[in-house]
């Protein structure tokens, strides 16, 4: 044990000797600096997403703000949990390579994106792989739209990456009495970032389908190729009782082709069983002008539930042949 005059003593020692003082008070400060920056950032951290705890009434011990967040298509962006393409029960022939600049349309929400997408053929068109995606997507939502999501930008502006997409598609059937039959076999990435801004789910999901088309009529003096499509479609959200929301997917439309000009419309969706907006229906329409080596297409979408974006796509496709 150290006595009460030992340490008056070695206090007297560091305070007479210029050195050890000068040590002494370095250690100090030094403490201190490493102290500072830990207890600004727990201050400013509160402060920072204080405006979000009195909006939802959140306290501590309350559960994460990522437990608000709805991982289902009406409350979220317009590339979250889109519909997925519509195919049309054939494979095209040839590799694509593809740009497309697009605007979402939503009063409180409008939005624009560029995406790219590459799809590549073989086994003389029997097989095909397909992989797309959002490069970046600019967002600007209101007050309203952000609350209601319980997004935590409060400006409700920003950039954002958007879910990475890989699907495989076997032709089962073409050209014969049974109508064209496509398998496709999809899965969606966690890639995409701003979940605290309800753009992306950050969650995995897959979707798997068979679209159907019979030809009728030639390409020269006007083709017409009537079409459906049925499959499920399954996503992970955040409700820890039911962790997978399932959804029966659909679609029905009709092509009309001439030398190489298309158009196209359809109607099609999904329809999840937790009734929390997750129930997608929309219209799609489709100009596309293909040349030699490249193509342009005009896309169209009409959200008609949950996802209620009114959207034009515009892209530029360029063509190689297939390499096996």
């Amino acid at each position: 044990m150290i006595s009460p005059a030992e340490k008056s003593e070695g206090l007297f020692f560091y305070i007479w000797n210029p050195i050890k003082f000068v040590v002494m008070i370095n250690r100090i400060c030094c403490f201190l600096i490493l102290l500072f920056p830990l207890f600004i950032n727990g201050q400013s951290a509160k402060s920072e997403w204080s405006w979000w705890n009195e909006l939802h009434n959140w306290e501590e011990g309350d559960p994460g703000w990522r437990n608000y967040i709805k991982i289902t298509p009406g409350y979220l962006g317009p590339n979250a949990l889109p519909v997925p393409e519509v195919k049309r029960g054939i494979l095209n022939k040839k590799t694509e390579f593809e740009i497309t600049a697009s605007s979402h349309f939503l009063k409180g929400d409008p939005t624009q994106d560029i995406s790219g997408r590459v799809f590549v053929p073989f086994a003389h068109s029997r097989i095909a792989v397909e992989l797309y995606g959002v490069i970046v997507e600019h967002f600007a939502f209101s007050e309203e739209i952000r609350d209601e999501r319980f997004a935590r930008i409060k400006d409700g502006k920003g950039l954002a990456a958007g879910d990475l997409y890989f699907s495989t598609l076997i032709q089962l059937v073409k050209e014969r009495k049974f109508p064209n039959t496509l398998l496709r076999m999809a899965c969606k990435t966690a890639s995409g970032n701003q979940y605290q801004g309800a753009r992306n789910a950050d969650s995995p999901a897959y979707f798997f389908d068979l679209s159907f088309s019979k030809n009728l009529g030639k390409t020269e003096t006007g083709l017409f190729r009537p079409f459906g499509l049925a499959g499920f479609y399954s996503w992970q959200t955040n409700d820890e009782l039911n962790l997978q929301n399932d959804a029966f997917m659909y679609a029905l439309g009709s092509d009309f082709e001439r030398n190489n000009l298309l158009l196209s419309a359809s109607w099609s969706g999904y329809s999840g069983y937790k009734n929390e907006r997750d129930k997608p229906m929309q219209l799609n329409f489709e100009l596309r002008k293909d040349y030699n080596r490249k193509a342009f297409r005009i896309q169209y979408t009409h959200g008609l539930r949950d996802i209620e974006y009114k959207t034009v796509r515009v892209s530029f496709i360029w063509k190689l042949n297939p390499v096996i």
